[in-house]
This record gives structure tokens, sequence and C-alpha cells, in this order.
């Protein structure tokens, strides 16, 4: 019987890393999103550009959600909010966002004024019609029987002066209660994969989260269908401590938000009314309101990964997204009057300065 040589047993191969979620900035152009958005919005071009193809079909088979879908992702893209299928920012926006507003803009006005052109040209022969049969009316009535004279017209009472409103102004935490809704605190914990459910006929409110493992943490928002309304809240790995928001860039009607966790975590929701007046200096991601008027808001970060700042007024046609960058950061940007939310979105320590 032959002599086998000795095999010594081979090494278990190295466990893999963990998962790290897409950082950065993505391979998709803002400018290419923004005019297929802009023109082609209502077959649902941009959402294929972008890779989502699920919402892409359904959008052209609705034809852009009969123009109302199409308007809410062009006004998206304009603001920040779009990301591509991996939930990067677009390229470019920055050096194309104010040309991108103001075409939009010059475009969204010229149809108004063509709108309203060819309505007064409309009510323009209608007038005159109207005049006509008026005439033609008046001259057989006066050939039929003599003209009355008319007695002068009684002098008219002047309007009384409208009296002045004595009704406290909305703003900071009432202004918020009456815009986002309230309700009461809701507090959800667990060690895995979880699902949370929003409170009902709430547009918004304050997610306060923590978790303690060392894996994926991540938060996303869903809607009744457990499809993506493009919120994701939380996507980090390691642990986390940390407030933001729910329902200031939604795409749909928020129901739930699922929890992807290995380890311990905990969940406040909040409404938006009871965030703190926004601080000069923090760590991590925060949300506060702002009641002063418009200016200039001067901001720092000494962090590593995104940076994001955002201003929401409820107002339409406005561009919630102040700051965009990755890594440290220090500049000045314009700031609207309040009252607003203010929603931070950090992984060091910042600054913030009004004026």
């Amino acid at each position: 019987m032959a002599d086998t040589a000795y095999q010594a047993p081979q090494a278990p191969y190295p466990p893999l890393p963990p998962y790290a979620p897409p950082v950065g900035v993505s391979n998709k152009s803002f400018t290419a999103t923004w005019l297929l958005a802009l023109f082609l919005g209502g077959i649902g071009v941009d959402r294929f550009y972008l890779g989502k193809v699920g919402t892409g079909i359904l959008k052209l088979i609705t034809l852009g959600g009969f123009g109302v879908w199409a308007l809410i992702d062009l006004i998206l893209v304009l603001t920040g909010v779009t990301r591509d299928k991996q939930g990067r920012p677009l390229a470019g926006r920055e050096q194309t966002k104010k040309v991108a507003w103001i075409v939009t803009g010059v475009l969204l006005a010229l149809s108004i004024v063509l709108g309203a052109v060819d309505g007064a040209n409309t009510s323009s022969q209608s007038v005159s019609q109207s005049f006509n049969e008026g005439v033609n009316s008046a001259q057989n009535q006066s050939a039929a029987a003599p003209a009355k004279v008319a007695a002068p017209a009684k002098k008219a009472a002047a309007p009384a002066a409208p009296k002045k409103s004595t009704a406290p102004v909305n703003t900071g935490g009432t202004w918020a209660a009456k815009t986002y809704g309230t309700f009461s605190p809701i507090t959800k914990s667990g060690t895995g994969d979880d699902v949370i459910t929003l409170p009902a006929g709430i547009k918004a409110g304050l997610v306060t989260a923590k978790y303690t493992g060392t894996g994926n943490f991540s938060m996303s928002v869903l809607d009744a269908s457990n499809q993506s309304t493009g919120e994701l809240l939380v996507d980090t790995i390691g642990s986390y401590s940390g407030v933001t928001g729910w329902g200031f860039s939604t795409l749909g009607k928020d129901t739930t938000i699922q929890v992807s966790a290995d380890a311990a975590w905990s969940v406040t929701l909040t409404p938006v009314s009871s965030a703190p007046k926004l601080t000069t200096s923090g760590a991590g991601d925060g949300v506060f309101l702002y009641s002063g008027g418009s200016g200039t808001l001067t901001a720092t970060h000494a962090g590593t990964s995104n940076f994001t700042v955002e201003e929401n007024t409820n107002a339409a046609f406005s561009d919630p997204l102040l700051i965009d960058t990755i890594g440290t950061y220090s500049g000045t940007v314009p700031l609207t009057a309040g009252p607003a939310v203010i929603v931070i979105g950090a992984d060091g320590t910042w600054t913030m300065l009004t004026k």
C-alpha cells in the first residue's frame, strides 16, 4: 500500500468586513436629472435615469401622477432632496442649482403669463359681446318708450376701517404645532430589526434614537404599501445617538419607520413643537426651532462624514438645503425669516451663529 504525503489543514478564510453603506457624491448628474424632470418628468424618465425603475414605470403609467407627481419630483430635484438609488446626493448641484431655479422660474412665469393673456382675450371677447347686446337692447327700449330721468344716486357710506387683529403671531412651538400637528410621545426599544408605526394624521415629527451596537444601524420611512418615501433618517455603522425628523422631505404619505439593527436600540417619537430653540453649538444630528428674521447663518463642522443643514419653513417652492458637504466645514449662508425648523445632520461637533 503506497504511502500518502501528509497535508496540513488549510486555514479558514478570514471573515468579511462589515458592509459599509455608500458615501460621497453620486455619479448621476444633477443637471441631467433636473432637465429630465422638467421636460420628461410626466413619463418618469428622470426616475429611470436614477435607476429607480419601479417608481419610474408607475410614474409612466399614471402620466406623472396626472401631473402632480411630476411637479413634486421637479421641486425635490431643485431643493436637493432627490438622491440616486443608493441614497447619494446628485453630482454638480452646487454649481448649477441657481441656474436651474432661474430657468424653471422663468418657464413657470412664462406659462402663467401666456395663460393670463389667453384668459384676458377670452374675457375681452365676452365683454365686447355683452356690451353690443346691451347697446342693441337699449336702442330697442328707447324706440318703444321715452326715457325716464334717473333720480340722483345716494352717496355711499364710507367703508368702516378694518379692525386691527389682536391675535398673537404664530412663532416657534405654536407655529410648529399648528403646521405639523401634535401627539403624545411614543417610545419603543428592541435588539434587532423592527417596524415602528407613526401617529396617524401627523405631517412630521422628531425621532430621538440611540443604538449601542457595532454593526449597521439604519432607520427609513415607508408608506402604507411598505415602499420608501425617500426619507433615510439614519444610516451608520457603530453606536449612534441623535435627533432627526420625519416628514420634512417625504415623497409620499409616511406610515411606518423600518429599523435595521443587530443590537440594543431605543426610539422616541415626539411632536416638532417640542424641539428646542436653535443653539449655538452641538454634536451629531439635531432638530431645532428658529423664529428670528432673515439674515445669515455662519456654521462650522469638525467631522469626517456628511454635514447638512436644512431650513424648513413649509413654504411652497422653497429650497430647504442650506449646506450639503462632506468633512470639515466653515462658511456663511443666507437664512430666510422664521418660523422654521432647522434640521442638522452631522457626525462631529458643530457651531451655528445667526445674524
